[in-house]
């Protein structure tokens, strides 16, 4: 499954294509998330776009569901990051030697890799800051199910 994020503050305007995997024994495993377009960031990876959230990997609970993940979760690892726990090195040293210019090398990866059309969609489908929209892994037009409930 895949999840198209628009994002405030340093990412505003840009779109990313988030993978989401979800394990069998989903919700009392986490899911697997990494962006599949390229983000610059301390606790995301830059080659895989895997994510190093504390919430989704370590305390993950039951009580948590994919809302949380994408209305909390991460947003607010991208508006608050954490560089003593990196998995971008680069990322994390330049924001702590020099926020500025990490802020500058932020909107940059925004406008290089996080147009609409980066993500897989076309401008127009593109209508809101903070709308989330399923996108399907192809177009083969195979619907694939969506595993578990909708939460009530």
């Amino acid at each position: 499954m895949a999840v198209l994020l628009n994002l405030l503050g340093l990412y505003q305007g840009g779109v990313w294509k988030v993978r989401v995997e979800l394990p069998d024994a989903y919700p009392y495993r986490s899911p697997s998330i990494g962006f599949v377009n390229k983000i610059y960031h301390p606790n995301v990876d830059e080659l895989s776009g895997s994510v190093c959230l504390d919430v989704i990997n370590q305390t993950w609970s039951p009580m948590f569901d994919l809302v949380n993940v994408f209305e909390v979760f991460l947003p607010q690892l991208l508006l608050y990051p954490n560089p003593s726990d990196p998995l971008n090195g680069e990322a994390a040293a330049l924001l702590m030697r020099d926020r500025p210019a990490y802020e500058i090398k932020v909107k940059e990866f925004c406008e290089k890799y996080a147009k609409p059309e980066d993500a897989g969609v076309a401008p127009e489908d593109n209508s809101s800051d903070e709308e989330l929209s399923e996108e399907d892994d192809d177009d083969s037009g195979d619907d694939e199910p969506i595993l578990g409930h909708p939460d009530p």
